[in-house]
């Protein structure tokens, strides 16, 4: 079974996209074969990888909505999986389409909440998959713990990056009722420059409050 990581932060803009985008990169390179899962509506990660046309055009049985939709549970997955311009990377995209099913209290919505994990597990043929998630804690992110091994926390040295951490981490918790194994591989600190003094004294008071939780 490959190794799954969601990365979680409520916040927008925190780097959660770009961190999975060079990641799967990074473990490309050193030889692993890679599955990215967008889970989150905008899609950030899949035009990335595909281009804003393409992934626009797409429709909920071409993106990770159909793992949501039950007019396709008895559906090949088939079209799901899209290849990346790069050897080792390959894609099940997010467009508009899976926004409907990010809804709150996603603990209310029965069997769903293994969706990912059922798909995943019928996935041998991958070392690493990256799931990134939407900033909120509704379904999609949810989900995507339920599957997870590890949860990694995208956080900007700032004010606005750093609050919610909290409902993260409590998210996390309610999650492992479902997920025994889901560990917190900690906070990874993003578009940090250290030139600027409220970076570092935000990134030390990370460091103070989270100690080796938060990555170096």
């Amino acid at each position: 079974m490959a190794t799954t990581f969601c990365l979680i932060n409520q916040k927008g803009g925190c780097g959660k996209s770009s961190t999975c985008f060079h990641l799967a990169g990074a473990f490309a390179q050193l030889g692993m074969n890679v599955l990215l899962l967008d889970m989150d509506p905008q899609g950030s990660l899949s035009q990335g990888f595909l281009g804003s046309e393409f992934v626009e055009s797409l429709n909920s049985k071409e993106t990770m909505a159909m793992l949501f939709d039950e007019s396709s549970f008895f559906d090949s997955y088939d079209g799901l999986f899209h290849p990346t311009q790069f050897d080792g990377i390959t894609i099940c995209p997010a467009n508009q389409t899976l926004a409907p099913f990010n809804a709150p209290e996603p603990e209310e919505t029965g069997m769903l909440q293994f969706a990912i994990r059922e798909f995943l597990e019928e996935r041998n043929n991958y070392d690493v998959v990256l799931i990134d998630c939407p900033p909120n804690l509704y379904r999609c992110s949810w989900v995507s713990m339920v599957a997870a091994d590890y949860v990694l926390i995208p956080v900007p040295p700032e004010d606005f990056g750093t609050q919610g951490l909290r409902a993260v981490h409590q998210c996390v918790q309610q999650a492992r009722k479902l997920n025994p194994d889901l560990r917190r591989l900690g906070h990874l600190i993003t578009r940090c420059d250290s030139r600027l003094l409220v970076h570092r004294m935000y990134e030390q008071k990370l460091r103070e409050m989270y100690g080796e939780m938060v990555m170096n």
